[in-house]
């Protein structure tokens, strides 16, 4: 008789092998997997086939109960139907008990970005006379100047940088391939980690291809990227909150405010549907206001 752990991991490997899924979307599925487990033990059902609609409405009750968001409630849901649809094809279980469950209706919400001068202050903190300055700047510099994720980053590797053509290719989700233009900040701060820091942090036993490193020589994780980023926003001494999303957040807003359009930017942040895209329509309503104030003859005396 297979375990449940067994399952899961036949499950990430169907994940990893089948879906090429990103190891942020892996890790997020074990998490919410495992999460489901501690609940199943916690309410003494041992196997996934004894799940059915009612144990899944007491499942939902206990994780509104812990105020998740919606969206986070259905990542869960989704996780757990496309766990059963792979057990239900490799006949662990014999029907898919999630497949009946309701999605929360989305929350839609606006997304949170940095105002220009909040930024200006984050490109002034770092010490760029230190390796781990210059690395740190590179990394804002290219989060903010491409609209890249931070798994995306993560995974950058040096061939990956083109300067002749001031490009660089990123391997999004799905191992989707696009590449991604950069301007003249990031290129400067790109040359100058490249020709100092990172040949200061690269150590001959660790060796890496990855454009990015920790302070030990090996590849900087996307947990690193995300600490490294906290760090930046405490000396910046600003009294905000940062998550790496809301640089691409930031990346895209600024660039519908100065005049792109919608199918560029959804490109530059490979979203595979335009709908991804138009959550960043609503907070360009200052340019909207300062076109019409400054265009239309009877807007002002």
């Amino acid at each position: 008789m297979t375990t449940l752990l067994h399952q899961k991991e036949l499950f990430v490997e169907y994940l990893q092998i089948e879906k090429n899924a990103s190891s942020l979307t892996i890790e997020q599925y074990k998490n919410d997997i495992e999460g489901f487990f501690g609940f199943m033990t916690a309410e003494n059902i041992h196997s996934l086939t004894d799940v059915d609609f009612s144990f899944i409405r007491v499942y939902l009750s206990t994780l509104h109960d812990k105020e998740l968001s919606r969206r986070s409630i259905s990542r869960k849901l989704s996780c757990l139907r496309s766990f059963y649809r792979f057990l239900e094809r490799e006949r662990y279980v014999t029907n898919n008990p999630f497949l009946n469950v309701r999605m929360p209706k989305s929350e839609n919400p606006i997304p949170e970005f940095f105002y220009e001068e909040e930024l200006e202050h984050l490109f002034e903190v770092s010490d760029l006379s230190s390796p781990l300055g210059q690395r740190n700047q590179a990394i804002l510099e290219l989060l903010y100047g491409t609209g890249m994720r931070v798994s995306e980053c993560e995974q950058l590797e040096i061939k990956d940088v083109d300067f002749s053509l001031t490009t660089l290719l990123v391997r999004g989700k799905g191992r989707k391939e696009r590449f991604i233009p950069f301007g003249s900040f990031a290129e400067e701060a790109l040359k100058r980690y490249l020709k100092d820091g990172r040949n200061t942090l690269i150590k001959e036993e660790s060796a890496s291809s990855r454009l990015f490193l920790n302070n030990r020589g090996g590849p900087l994780t996307a947990r690193g990227i995300r600490t490294i980023l906290d760090k930046m926003v405490k000396d910046a001494a600003l009294t905000i909150d940062i998550h790496p999303h809301k640089l691409r957040h930031s990346f895209a807003t600024h660039l519908l405010n100065g005049g792109a359009d919608l199918r560029s930017v959804q490109e530059l942040l490979g979203h595979e549907h335009l709908s991804s895209t138009q959550i960043y329509t609503h907070v360009t309503k200052d340019r909207l206001k300062d076109v019409y104030m400054n265009s239309h003859p009877r807007a002002n005396k």
